[in-house]
């Protein structure tokens, strides 16, 4: 049996200070090499945070973490990382923007251009590798993002909300695309996301988090044929997910569903 992609061993966070704030509290996870995993809680709950220290971008305070056997110290070897925002430079062409995790690992860009042509094919971009930035839509900006963080074949893709900024028809566009790009190329994926229906349609399991300090509350394991179309979402079994989560959120009162006579009437 394959060892853990990502092994997260009863880690704790915290931020130091005159009020000291603890963002993780007792995670423990193990990732397999090529599952998707979404991370789904509230605001403030610590996924981010624990993406960052996936990355190495965060040291841990407590416990252990480690990337495919070796603990993190600093962001691992074969990394992509896409956040909400596209962050393309934008006097950069697409290609150009593609191509600069090459430049900053100082190897040849020449020996990626087959590469960058077959991610631009994959992802529908492959008319506008000499655009920029702005003349593309908010979905082919975070698709040519998506380029970028796949650009040296990275094992881990961390995604932090990537989809967040973009309004409900793209999102749903981008989720089908996400998924089929980890068909094609199976990397190891940790996916945050405040998105229920998103955290199910895309992952093998969902972690949820409690709210702050963050804790695992539930993993899930999302049963579906792969690839999932769009439609899934309307079946009793895909609703079963969803609702098991939305109970476990008005559980942990995330979600008031009083109604609203009975409010008034406290009032």
């Amino acid at each position: 049996m394959n060892a853990a992609a990502i092994h997260a061993d009863r880690v704790r966070k915290v931020y130091p200070g005159e009020r000291a704030l603890t963002a993780l509290d007792g995670i423990s996870l193990d990732i397999r090499p090529g599952e998707f995993v979404s991370i789904l809680g509230p605001s403030g709950c610590g996924k981010s945070t624990f993406l960052r220290c996936v990355a190495g971008l965060e040291p841990v305070t407590e416990g252990t973490l480690s990337v495919d056997g070796r603990v993190v110290a600093g962001p691992p070897d074969h990394l992509g990382m896409v956040f909400q925002r596209d962050a393309l430079l934008e006097w950069r062409t697409i290609e150009r923007n593609i191509l600069l995790p090459i430049e900053f690992a100082g190897k040849p860009t020449q020996a990626y251009r087959a590469a960058m042509a077959q991610l631009l094919k994959l992802t529908g971009l492959s008319d506008f590798g000499d655009r920029y930035p702005r003349e593309l839509s908010g979905g082919m900006r975070q698709r040519a993002a998506i380029c970028r963080a796949l650009i040296d074949q990275p094992g881990l893709l961390l995604m932090d909300e990537p989809f967040g900024a973009l309004d409900a028809l793209t999102r749903d566009q981008m989720n089908v695309e996400l998924q089929r790009i980890w068909l094609e190329t199976r990397n190891t994926v940790m996916f945050v996301t405040h998105g229920i229906s998103e955290a199910v349609f895309l992952a093998d399991r969902v972690v949820v988090f409690s709210p702050r300090p963050g804790r695992i509350a539930d993993i899930i394991e999302v049963d579906l044929p792969r690839p999932r179309r769009l439609a899934v979402r309307e079946t009793a079994q895909f609703g079963a997910y969803t609702g098991r989560i939305r109970d476990l959120f008005h559980e942990m009162g995330l979600i008031n569903e009083e109604p609203v006579q009975a409010i008034e009437e406290a009032a």
